[in-house]
């Protein structure tokens, strides 16, 4: 029986497209799902800010009867803008191992760039970095986290049959927790503290919900990472968004920041205890036991992995060892909570100076996703 390709309009198509994922993974003991109701959020354009800056048009396709793949197409105005090119992404792709159904969502996607003057289409990626992108092309056998995802490795056989071809790569590493801070960074960060007449901030909900932390936050992941592929930079009302999400959720002790005399933000990290076995638990739902595993492992008992979220630091310090600043307090905290290891956040390939943060430690290659493009 042929693909059929539908649009979803309605709410009950949106909960399809949504739950799809936990009926292609439910025997797969690697896919760690998103919650549902953020999921359902991120997807409506009216309650995700970025709607304003994008046309988006979600898709199912049916086979005998059945879903058996999803796709959204997304043209991002302000990455367009910025980077000089006129691209369609396609993100929130999943499919059963039935190359004609990969072919008809990824025409669908295509036929939707077209429409709007796109020449180019490029994926897996989402409205922001913060959405889920890339591919895994390598590292098929371990649990992902739950910022990043997990997918089966017929995935990039398909787009490389439909003539996709590498645009990105991103390196993910397994960082183990070592026995005290290396005496090289602690060093370091005495040198440097005093140097450049910096020091270590740690902020509270009033921080962020009174005094403006959680925009000075968001500042300086725009002015850090607005060279890196296909950024999108974040206007102000994602970033109240993203403030209230992000920030709301997260235990403040895991973030810390780095101030010069003036009290600007100058470097950050981010880590949270990880919830991927306690969001697999619950599949996804925060309802009826899904809320307690959350708090559980967030708050109570740990699970052996940290999340390694991200690492900022200003242009204007890079190269200067502030890094060291926030390593020589992040350790011992880490140290005294148990955690075992860290789990990294997506890395470039191309990216040294970030990847070269690592080498005072114990790591081990955990996974590589990828990043598809072609010219329509």
């Amino acid at each position: 029986m042929s693909v059929i390709i539908k649009t979803v309009e309605s709410a009950k198509e949106l909960r399809a497209f949504v739950k799809f994922p936990l009926l292609l993974y439910k025997d797969c003991p690697y896919y760690v799902p998103n919650l549902y109701l953020d999921e359902i959020s991120a997807l409506d354009p009216e309650k995700n800010p970025m709607g304003k800056y994008s046309k988006s048009r979600k898709f199912l396709a049916y086979k005998d009867g059945k879903v058996a793949g999803r796709v959204m197409a997304i043209i991002n105005e302000i990455a367009n803008r910025d980077w000089n090119h006129a691209e369609v992404r396609f993100g929130w792709i999943d499919f059963i191992d039935d190359k004609e159904v990969s072919k008809a969502l990824l025409e669908a996607v295509i036929a939707f760039g077209k429409e709007n003057g796109m020449t180019q289409v490029s994926g897996p990626l989402g409205f922001t970095d913060f959405d889920n992108e890339g591919c895994v092309v390598e590292g098929f056998d371990d649990i992902s986290s739950f910022a990043l995802k997990y997918n089966y490795p017929y995935y990039a056989e398909h787009f490389e049959a439909l003539g996709f071809t590498k645009a990105n790569d991103w390196i993910e590493y397994r960082i183990f927790v070592p026995e005290q801070v290396p005496e090289k960074i602690s060093r370091a960060a005495k040198l440097v503290s005093e140097r450049y007449g910096l020091k270590v901030k740690k902020i509270t909900k009033k921080d962020v919900n009174k005094r403006g932390y959680g925009q000075k936050f968001f500042d300086l992941i725009n002015r850090t990472y607005s060279s890196l592929y296909d950024f999108t930079v974040l206007p102000p009302e994602v970033i109240d968004k993203y403030v209230e999400t992000y920030l709301g959720l997260l235990d403040l002790k895991f973030l810390t920041l780095v101030e010069d005399k003036e009290g600007n933000i100058v470097a950050l990290s981010v880590c949270m205890p990880s919830i991927a076995h306690a969001v697999k638990k619950g599949n996804g739902y925060l309802f009826p036991f899904g809320w307690w595993y959350l708090v559980k492992s967030m708050f109570l008992k740990y699970e052996d992995g940290l999340e390694l979220l991200l690492i900022a630091v200003d242009p204007e310090y890079r190269n200067r060892g502030v890094h060291a600043i926030l390593f020589n307090e992040i350790i011992p905290q880490i140290i005294n909570c148990g955690f075992k290891y860290g789990e990294s956040n997506a890395e470039m390939e191309t990216n040294n100076s970030v990847q070269n943060l690592w080498n005072d430690y114990r790591r081990e290659f955990k996974r590589r996703r990828r990043v598809f493009s072609k010219e329509i």
